[in-house]
């Protein structure tokens, strides 16, 4: 982003001439709202002097409220060194002199596309909820079910829910991290995890405990990384089993006091446990599932995410249809 229109417009057409897809903004603010709405914008190329809000605050706002990794290359004049050592500090990862050369401009962001794939976890947190699923009769197709449960969910939330304050970009991210909602059962023993017939009260009491070691887990990977992404998978791995009336666990947080992410998640997943076969029981149709959900509205789950499942239940079918499991 860069108030000199004909740095922009060469910026974009050398972008877009290696076949890059690219989104321009004529300020900061602008250029925030596009990355919180879209979250398939992996670099932020801007200037540091631009009307309203600059790129020092840009830069500070994206480090501070964006969940996932923007790379961010910053454009300086050579004889501004202090702004740039500025830009760096706040956590610009690169920067480029102007006026842009155009090999220049490519060799960094090919740097960033290096670092990106690093910096990415999907694929690794996917096969770590997978690797936890394994150890639980049920496996098939449910990671999957919930992943895009929570999808339907957070996409509607999105558009009829404004005071929720989720973006397109956030709605995605949870759905993306809500596989990894039970990577706590690593810590469960298979005598537990396993048990066919009802739990003792004991026994109940240790499964609980799979919310607290799947939150230390993720917790453990934050501090060392420090990485907004895993925010979410944190607040969806502790609070997925708390209740909108407080009578959940591990904390028994109530109504807005649970994250937004937690609450879509618990939706998805109650959904799926109760639709499918499970070593303990059979599987529910949809109607039976639909009205179970409902009566738990202002009980167990958020009253607005519940409105969000009955005005996307369509999709819900159709996705249970989709990932049907074999017999």
């Amino acid at each position: 982003m860069d108030d000199d229109l004909v740095q922009r417009a060469l910026v974009r057409m050398l972008l877009e001439g290696e076949g890059y897809g690219v989104e321009e903004a004529p300020d900061g603010n602008v250029a925030f709202d596009l990355l919180r709405k879209d979250s398939d914008l992996k670099f932020l190329v801007t200037d540091l002097n631009m009307p309203g809000m600059d790129g020092f605050e840009l830069l500070q706002r994206v480090r501070e409220k964006s969940v996932r990794y923007v790379y961010v290359i910053v454009l300086t004049a050579s004889e501004d060194r202090d702004s740039l050592l500025r830009a760096l500090s706040l956590g610009a990862d690169d920067y480029l002199l102007k006026p842009v050369h155009p090999e220049e401009l490519m060799l960094r962001i090919k740097a960033g596309e290096r670092l990106l794939k690093l910096e990415s976890h999907e694929e690794l947190m996917f096969a770590m909820a997978k690797l936890a699923e394994y150890r639980s009769p049920e496996t098939g197709f449910h990671l999957e079910r919930v992943m895009h449960y929570s999808r339907i969910l957070g996409r509607d939330i999105v558009n009829h829910c404004p005071e929720l304050e989720l973006t397109a970009a956030e709605a995605e991210e949870i759905a993306r991290l809500s596989p990894l909602h039970d990577i706590g059962k690593v810590a469960i023993s298979d005598s537990i995890l396993n048990k066919p017939g009802k739990f003792t009260e004991e026994e109940l009491e240790l499964m609980k405990t799979h919310t607290t070691a799947g939150g230390d887990l993720i917790k453990d990977i934050y501090d060392k990384i420090g990485s907004p992404y895993l925010r979410f998978a944190y607040e969806i791995v502790m609070y997925h089993h708390e209740r909108w009336d407080g009578t959940g666990y591990p904390e028994g947080l109530s109504g807005d006091d649970i994250p937004l992410s937690a609450r879509i998640v618990a939706l998805a997943d109650v959904y799926d446990a109760i639709s499918c076969k499970r070593c303990y029981k059979e599987a529910r149709p949809h109607h039976e599932v639909k009205k179970i959900i409902a009566a738990e509205k202002g009980k167990h789950f958020d009253p607005r995410v519940v409105e969000a499942f009955l005005r996307q239940e369509e999709a819900f079918i159709a996705t249970r249809e989709r990932y049907k499991e074999k017999n």
